[in-house]
């Protein structure tokens, strides 16, 4: 079942489930900010993501640059482009945890491409991550019956693993992703690349649905949002929101204080349905 949390090995295993459980517990959900390591720089990198944990971002999810992105929209590639240009290399990833989890309590997850894990080898980059403080991986390209490596050294060293489900996914898969991630499911909220919508597809509330009824106990919605107003009727139906694009921008236009204040604002959204109690929060 999902986010079961049983791994053990880590001051920061089963730190994700057991922060979205407490923000279920307080009648929200949890908010996760994503930030590319190494833009501008691999110090603001990591100053801008100890900003927004202070700021109310409940959960990190740390890109890893890569020449090959193709699921990130125009604002995620040009961060990620720079930060290459300026000499990132993986080693910069697990600096980079290591540095924010001295500072926060947050948990940190690496959001990375499968090929760079390969090329560093899967149980190294997972020891790695493990002595960095790090809480799991992301793996928007890997899907879980080809990620027997990954499930073994997962297994090993008790890190989450988060697979992606999309609205075009058959019940099959989406019962295939339930079983294989820990931590939670992170739900496609449109199809298409990353980047800030106007408004969430509908599709979203549809497919959380169908994850929950697949034995979901953790699904978080990402791609697309971008408001405390998206962030509020994310957390309506999920169990946590994922900010990406809008985070990345604010640092690009603002630095590290803009984007703490970005992160600020998208708290205060999962703050009112503390306060007020969200009908569509009462999950059974």
């Amino acid at each position: 079942m999902s986010g079961t949390g049983t791994g053990t090995g880590s001051t920061g295993t089963g730190g994700v489930e057991k922060t979205i459980a407490l923000r279920r517990e307080a009648g929200s959900g949890a908010l996760i900010g994503y930030l590319p390591v190494g833009f501008p720089s691999l110090r603001e990198s990591i100053d801008a993501a100890v900003a927004i944990v202070n700021s109310g971002v409940d959960i990190l999810e740390l890109g890893l640059p890569y020449s090959d992105p193709v699921m990130d929209g125009p604002v995620i590639q040009a961060a990620t482009q720079q930060a290459l240009a300026g000499g990132f290399r993986l080693r910069h990833g697990f600096e980079a945890v290591k540095a924010i989890t001295a500072q926060v309590d947050a948990p940190v997850l690496v959001m990375t491409y499968w090929n760079p894990v390969l090329q560093y080898g899967v149980d190294r980059f997972a020891d790695d991550l493990l002595a960095a403080g790090g809480a799991g991986l992301i793996t928007p390209d890997l899907i879980p019956d080809e990620a027997a490596e990954w499930m073994a050294a997962s297994e090993r060293t008790g890190l989450d693993r988060v697979f992606l489900a999309a609205p075009s996914s058959s019940d099959a898969r989406l019962a295939q992703a339930v079983a294989a991630s820990r931590g939670f499911v992170y739900a496609v909220s449109t199809m298409g690349i990353t980047g800030a919508r106007a408004d969430v597809d509908a599709a979203a509330r549809i497919l959380v649905d169908r994850l929950h009824a697949a034995g979901s106990t953790s699904t978080c919605v990402g791609v697309g949002i971008s408001t405390p107003e998206q962030v509020r009727e994310i957390l309506g139906y999920a169990d946590g929101a994922i900010v990406g694009s809008a985070l990345v921008k604010a640092l690009s236009d603002g630095g590290v204080d803009a984007v703490a204040a970005l992160a600020k604002r998208l708290a205060a959204g999962t703050q009112d349905i503390r306060n007020t109690g969200h009908p569509a929060r009462q999950l059974g």
